[in-house]
């Protein structure tokens, strides 16, 4: 079973639609919105069983040119 985590994308100023284009052609995630506050996107994503979370998120997401910061909230089944 794969492990759904959101992540928060605050972009550098003027880059926002830039990073979201480079994350939709990676066809990683499974919804992707733009947001208001403090982070620019939000992304849902689910990580392949067995894969480090982390270094799949580094790996696959975070190195995008453009991403100044992200947070990350882990998904856990509550019932």
């Amino acid at each position: 079973m794969s492990t759904c985590v959101f992540i928060q994308i605050r972009c550098k100023p003027g880059t926002t639609y830039e990073v979201a284009e480079e994350i939709a052609l990676r066809e990683i995630h499974s919804e992707l919105y733009s947001t208001s506050g403090e982070y620019d996107l939000l992304i849902k994503l689910y990580i392949p069983k067995g894969e480090d979370i982390g270094k799949y998120i580094n790996e696959n997401l975070l190195h995008i040119d453009g991403i100044e910061r992200s947070l990350t909230t882990l998904t856990f089944k509550a019932f």
